[in-house]
């Protein structure tokens, strides 16, 4: 999904990689008091967030993106949906940008791959650029 949405193709170069993570963070994690929830103060918040950090693209991956707008509603852009054909812990793990050559370093757990072997999470990106002009990585409007 990040290649396609970055217009990236070809044969992966460091130097690819290190322009786009030097503009790029990914969120992970985001976790309300059920309290407040439906009270559109998460959605606000990630936005404010997002809106006042440097990152020029904030991404993520949620599995309630399949039934819950709210990531959308911070302003960020649904992408499309993660799909995978190996649901191995070592597939799963490639999903959240763990890759082979490092799988026995970096893979989910156990546990969670017990979890959620079966999702399918939603690629969502915040476009934070400025009006400075720079297009850097030549990415789309």
């Amino acid at each position: 999904m990040r290649n396609r949405f970055f217009g990236l193709s070809g044969k992966r170069t460091g130097l690819k990689a290190k322009a786009l993570n030097h503009q790029l963070v990914t969120l992970s994690r985001v976790v309300i008091h059920p309290s407040y929830r439906g009270a559109g103060l998460a959605s606000q918040f990630i936005r404010r967030s997002c809106e006042s950090s440097r990152w020029r693209w904030i991404e993520t991956l949620a599995q309630m993106g399949n039934i819950n707008p709210f990531f959308e509603r911070a302003g960020f852009v649904r992408i499309g949906k993660t799909t995978r054909k190996n649901q191995s812990r070592i597939g799963h793990s490639a999903i959240y940008g763990h890759h082979r050559q490092s799988a026995k370093k970096r893979m989910v757990s156990k546990e969670t791959h017990r979890k959620s072997r079966y999702s399918e999470p939603v690629y969502f990106v915040f476009d934070n650029r400025r009006d400075d002009g720079d297009q850097a990585l030549g990415v789309r409007n």
